[in-house]
């Protein structure tokens, strides 16, 4: 589904919601309905929102329901990461999704913005800075095309590693590519970054494997140890060790714990986690504040722009700072 589509899909709902909770409101002083059960609920939600929301061909999946006060809580998957916190009482009569403000994140989005430093930042002589990232969470995609650029401005003067969160949200393309990516960057480092470049443009990696000349012999030996040493593939076939609906990715699982991290994308500088904008310039700000002493690289002007989420490389169309894949 494209992203417009799901911007539509996630304005509808938004409308629903002023709607129909204005109905709920009202409606809440009557006796209670017969309570339907957490299934239930999920298949009611799921008929209702695929027959009159969705265009054809699309669907949503709900894929958790809790029950919060009088109302059942869910988190309806509409793709590519899109998770709507939404709503439905508890006979099932009425749904609703939270309020989303979409047009003024988009426009904040395309407004190129004034670096917002982050306080505190801890500081070292060669800051580590360290991404996790799902490799299919648009969120996660956003700000790696608003890192790259970061990382090659300030070169070696850093120490930058991509990880990935402990779980994958996108299915078993997700993690193979995360397999291939952390591979690429234990074999040839200095590929990287060209490779993300490429990929990051239409996600497709078998064009970005040859486009970049990695050899692939020695790529897929590193994917399949990696894999058998993880039991990844394994784990992923037999349903085991999922997080929720989720499948376990745990190569970087110990940094996961440590660090604090529940989703996509997550940077943490120094051993902390920092919240940020995903623009460039921002970003560059960001980093270059975790030095003892600023390099003349800091200086450097890197466009202040939000990336936009997902694939390819055209001007934000949403996704904001706080939006992750969780």
């Amino acid at each position: 589904m494209k992203q417009k589509q799901l911007f539509i899909i996630i304005g509808v709902l938004a409308v629903l919601f002023l709607a129909s909770l204005s109905w709920a409101i009202v409606s809440s002083s009557t006796p209670e309905a017969k309570a339907l059960a957490p299934e239930e609920a999920k298949k009611v939600a799921e008929e209702y929102i695929n027959k009159n929301l969705m265009p054809e061909g699309s669907t949503v999946v709900i894929d958790g329901v809790v029950r919060e006060n009088d109302l059942y809580k869910m988190d309806v998957n509409v793709g590519q990461g899109q998770v709507v916190k939404s709503y439905l009482t508890l006979d099932g009569s009425v749904f609703f999704p939270q309020g989303l403000v979409i047009e003024k994140e988009v426009a904040e989005n395309n407004t190129p913005s004034t670096p917002q430093i982050p306080e505190n930042i801890v500081k070292a002589d060669k800051p580590e800075v360290e991404l996790f990232v799902m490799s299919h969470c648009p969120f996660g995609t956003q700000m790696e095309k608003g890192m790259l650029p970061v990382v090659e401005t300030l070169g070696d003067k850093i120490d930058f590693e991509l990880k990935f969160v402990d779980y994958a949200m996108h299915g078993e393309k997700e993690i193979q590519e995360q397999l291939r990516q952390y591979c690429i960057q234990e074999n040839t480092p200095d590929k990287l970054n060209d490779y993300l470049a490429c990929f990051l443009g239409e996600g497709n990696s078998q064009a970005c494997l040859e486009e970049t000349s990695i050899n692939q012999s020695q790529l897929n030996s590193c994917v399949e140890a990696t894999d058998n040493e993880y039991n990844i593939t394994s784990n992923f076939e037999n349903k085991k060790n999922y997080r929720g609906s989720y499948p376990e990715f745990a190569i970087h699982k110990a940094d996961n714990e440590k660090y604090g991290v529940s989703g996509s994308p997550t940077l943490v500088i120094n051993g902390s986690q920092v919240s940020t904008a995903r623009d460039s310039a921002t970003l560059l700000a960001t980093v270059c504040e975790s030095f003892n002493e600023k390099p003349a690289e800091c200086e450097t002007e890197l466009s202040s722009a939000s990336p936009s989420s997902g694939f390819g490389y055209n001007q934000a169309a949403g996704g904001g700072a706080a939006a992750v894949c969780e």
